[in-house]
């Protein structure tokens, strides 16, 4: 039997790397659309930025069961025009 040295070879890079760089950025991603929710319920409480509110339930929707469920009642609150003149006072 024929010896083979080359049974060591490294790789050119730590494919770890690929993991933890991947992890961090949806790690940032789901701290941001979570501060963004935060802040659209905070404009809710308010009666301010109409606009923002509904992009954020727009994007919740993008996001898990529970952020569908969330978005969805969200659009549909907001869809209505009282909501929308309480909104316009504001």
């Amino acid at each position: 039997m024929a010896e083979n040295s080359d049974t060591n070879t490294e790789l050119p890079f730590n494919f770890g790397w690929i993991f933890a760089i991947i992890g961090g950025i949806g790690l940032l991603f789901c701290i941001t659309i979570g501060v963004l929710t935060l802040l659209a319920s905070k404009y809710i409480k308010n009666l301010k930025n109409y606009n923002f509110v509904f992009v954020i339930a727009v994007v919740n929707c993008l996001t898990g069961i529970l952020g569908i469920v969330l978005g969805i009642f969200t659009l549909i609150e907001l869809s209505k025009p009282e909501i929308k003149t309480l909104f316009n006072k504001a």
